[in-house]
């Protein structure tokens, strides 16, 4: 069965990835914002685990478009964690190490990365609009 037909059959079966993406994002914003504004809640760590996981991972896999599926899972999971680490490093070796400094640190940097590749990909689509 083609994979257009799949997503057009209703029911259990269809393609439930932009669900799953809203609630991961939903899951990653709610832990960013307890952190930031200093929540006593118990989901405070593990969704700002996530968040701290799941932003930078994000921000890479778009990316690596051009590795095969797999490839990019472990290349963007490892440089989120290599992303979390220099950013607390850094942190630390500045004497400057906060929860909420670490978070606004890793949002950005992941926004930028996010930026610069989806800005590399619409340059990329214009000059082969223009060439054709």
């Amino acid at each position: 069965m083609s994979d257009d037909a799949e997503r057009a059959r209703p029911g259990p079966g269809r393609d439930l990835t932009p669900l799953l993406a809203g609630a991961a994002t939903a899951v990653g914003g709610t832990g960013a914002v307890l952190a930031l504004v200093g929540s006593d809640s118990p989901l405070r760590g593990p969704f700002t685990l996530f968040f701290l996981l799941a932003a930078p991972a994000a921000a890479i896999a778009a990316a690596l478009r051009g590795l095969d599926p797999f490839g990019r899972v472990v290349a963007s999971a490892a440089g989120a964690v290599v992303l979390d680490m220099l950013v607390a490093q850094a942190m630390l070796a500045l004497h400057q190490w906060s929860v909420r400094g670490g978070i606004v640190a890793v949002t950005t940097i992941s926004a930028l990365i996010l930026l610069l590749a989806t800005g590399r990909r619409l340059r990329g689509r214009t000059t082969r609009e223009r060439t054709v």
